[in-house]
C-alpha cells in the first residue's frame, strides 16, 4: 500500500477529527482543518491525492450556514502512484459511512439546499460506494423514496455507461458526479472524459425490431425513470432530474425485458 496524503477540510469538529484517525489507522498522511479559506490559502494543495472538502457554500457569500450544504470529494491526483483500487474504495467506503452519522439536523432538513460532488477514477468498484452514499442522502432528506422509484437503477446505468462505454474501463480517465438536492428535486449530473456518443443515434429499443437488443437499453431505462434528462452535445455528460411531487405509481418502472415499455 502506498502513504497517501489526504486533506480534509470540515466545519465539524467531531466528524472532521474521527476522519483523520480512520484514515490514518489505514496507514495515510492525513492533515485536517476547518477552514475553507485557510485550506485555500495553503500552497501545498497539489500534493494532496485525495481531498475531501464538506463545507457549506454560504461561508462564501453571507448565507445561513445551514441552508446551503457542500460536500466534494476529489481524487484527480491520486493516480500519480500506481493505482490500487482496493486501497481507494476502502477510503472512499469509510469517509461516506462516517460522513453519514454526522449529517442533519432534523429541524433543517425541509430547507436545506445540498450539493454533492466526486471526482474519481473509472472503476465500478468505487461507484457503488457513491450510489449506495447519494441514495441515503436523498433519502435522508425525504424527497424521494428511492426503493419505490427506481432511482437506484437510473444512477447505475450512468455510472455504467460513463465507466464502461464512456472511459472504457480506463482509471486513468475520471468521473465526475454532482448531486443538488432541495425540497423541490433531486439532480444528477453524470460526466466522462469519453469521445461522447450521438444519442441520437442509438437504436429505440421501443421498435420492435430492437426489443431485445442491448444497446440503448439503460439510456431508454435512465428516461422512463428520471423526470428530465438532458445529455450535452458530446454525449459524455448527462444530468439527470428526479421531483418528489410525482405519484409513486408514476414513478414505477417494470425492468422485465418481456415488457414493450422498457
Amino acid at each position: 500500500m502506498h502513504k497517501r496524503r489526504i486533506l480534509i477540510v470540515d466545519n465539524n469538529d467531531e466528524l472532521r477529527l474521527l476522519l483523520e484517525k480512520v484514515l490514518g489507522q489505514l496507514g495515510h498522511d492525513v492533515i485536517v482543518t476547518g477552514g475553507r479559506k485557510k485550506a485555500l490559502r495553503r500552497d501545498d494543495l497539489d500534493s494532496f491525492d485525495l481531498i475531501i472538502s464538506d463545507l457549506s457554500d454560504a461561508e462564501s457569500n453571507g448565507e445561513p450556514l445551514s441552508d446551503i450544504k457542500a460536500f466534494k470529494m476529489g481524487a484527480a491526483n491520486y493516480l500519480r502512484s500506481p493505482y490500487n483500487r482496493d486501497e481507494l474504495r476502502e477510503i472512499v467506503e469509510k469517509t461516506l459511512a462516517y460522513k453519514l452519522r454526522y449529517v442533519d439536523d432534523p429541524k433543517l432538513i425541509s430547507h436545506v439546499h445540498e450539493k454533492i460532488e466526486f471526482e474519481l477514477p473509472s472503476d465500478l468498484a468505487l461507484m457503488n460506494g457513491v450510489l449506495e452514499y447519494l441514495q441515503d442522502r436523498v433519502a435522508k432528506l425525504g424527497l424521494i423514496k428511492p426503493e419505490r422509484s427506481n432511482l437506484f437503477v437510473a444512477l447505475d446505468e450512468a455510472f455504467v455507461n460513463a465507466v464502461k462505454h464512456g472511459n472504457k474501463n480506463d482509471p486513468t480517465k475520471l468521473v465526475r458526479i454532482t448531486a443538488e438536492l432541495t425540497p423541490q428535486e433531486a439532480s444528477f449530473t453524470v460526466e466522462d472524459e469519453g469521445e461522447g456518443f450521438d444519442i441520437n443515434q442509438i437504436p429505440d429499443p421501443c421498435d420492435p425490431a430492437n426489443l431485445f437488443r442491448a444497446s440503448g437499453r439503460g439510456v431508454l431505462l435512465i428516461y422512463n425513470i428520471m423526470d428530465e434528462v438532458e445529455y450535452n452535445a458530446q454525449g459524455n455528460r448527462v444530468k439527470m432530474v428526479k421531483r418528489p411531487d410525482v405519484p409513486v405509481e408514476a414513478q414505477l418502472v417494470d425492468t422485465t425485458p418481456d415488457k414493450k415499455h422498457v
